[in-house]
């Protein structure tokens, strides 16, 4: 029943619908049956027997490592989302040290994908060569950049809208009377890091603009953190959720409270940003519609359809929880 429930609220329709799908049961239009089974796919539940789709065949999705948990929930949401199309997704993740993006590229290629999605590779980090990418454009492999576009690339390219996040959390803490506030981010040859420095930046001021960049990653969140608050900020807006815990440590560790003394805001909207404590107001990424995008490019392209180039972007959303408040007294006007 709880699982009726929630196809039913994902869909749309009432739960004696769903019942009549998943039963086959006729007096459903085809529209609706194939809305709640898209829901059941996306949801992750497994379908009737009789109701699977035939694969039609393999995709790859080459990801970072899956300690950030936005990359688990893209990685989870794709999965299902290209099954509802029939196609099986191999998951490829990607640490330092570890498989190569060429080298993966390489296996799927092996194993007959019929396309490949980048999420956050080689082709975000400015300093890297991308020729890769080229060759196998040149081969006919139908592929679709995220979070990293290239002008010089030929293949579709889809993004969470950056300065937009920037734009939404520097209003969301002045609104509440901060003044000093600082960006801690990653490092700059990464596109999505230099987009929001550079949305900041003009912002604030080139002056003005208080910014660490380190790393996306616990330990880079509490070093930026804690120079941030040594330069006076009393908010601080993040690359990454994983990067809010870490200026949360560090402030714990200068003997501060969130939000009493700092406010911070966190980006990508995993579900951890739920259960930290204090709860993390984060700036979400729609990774439902830039799933959906991804999905629509890469099986246009796979059909011979040429997807549009230029970069698709999405807007996030701003999600108001408890890390952040009015700055404290003393430092309100300044």
């Amino acid at each position: 029943m709880a699982r009726l429930a929630e196809i039913a609220e994902h869909a749309g329709v009432s739960e004696a619908t769903v019942s009549r799908v998943l039963n086959s049961k006729a007096n459903v239009s085809e529209a609706t049956r194939e809305l709640v089974l898209t829901s059941v796919d996306v949801l992750g539940y497994e379908r009737p027997s009789n109701l699977r789709r035939q694969t039609v065949g393999l995709v790859g999705l080459i990801v970072p490592e899956l300690t950030n948990p936005v990359f688990a929930i893209f990685s989870q949401t794709l999965q299902a989302r290209f099954a509802a199309h029939g196609y099986t997704c191999v998951i490829c993740t990607q640490a330092p040290g570890g498989t190569q993006e060429e080298d993966f590229v390489q296996m799927l290629q092996e194993r007959g994908v019929s396309g490949v999605v980048f999420v956050s590779g080689r082709h975000a980090d400015t300093s890297a060569d991308v020729s890769h990418y080229r060759r196998l454009r040149e081969r006919g492999l139908p592929m679709v950049i995220v979070n990293g576009h290239r002008c010089d690339l030929d293949v579709p390219s889809v993004a969470s809208n950056e300065e937009a996040s920037v734009r939404m959390a520097l209003q969301h803490l002045r609104q509440m009377g901060h003044r000093r506030i600082g960006l801690a981010t990653g490092q700059s040859r990464y596109l999505p890091s230099s987009r929001k420095v550079a949305e900041f930046k003009r912002l604030v001021g080139e002056q003005e603009a208080l910014i660490e960049q380190t790393w996306f990653s616990v330990e880079g969140g509490e070093l930026a953190g804690r120079n941030l608050l040594e330069r006076g900020v009393t908010g601080v807006i993040c690359g990454s959720d994983i990067m809010a815990l870490g200026v949360i440590r560090a402030a714990e560790q200068e003997g501060l409270h969130v939000p009493a003394d700092v406010s911070v805001v966190g980006y990508d909207g995993s579900l951890l940003s739920q259960h930290t404590s204090p709860a993390l107001t984060t700036v979400r990424q729609d990774v439902g519609a830039l799933s959906a995008a991804i999905v629509h490019a890469l099986t246009e392209e796979i059909a011979g359809h040429l997807h549009p180039r230029g970069e698709m972007l999405f807007d996030p959303e701003l999600v108001v929880r408890d890390s952040t408040a009015p700055p404290p007294a003393r430092s309100s006007t300044a």
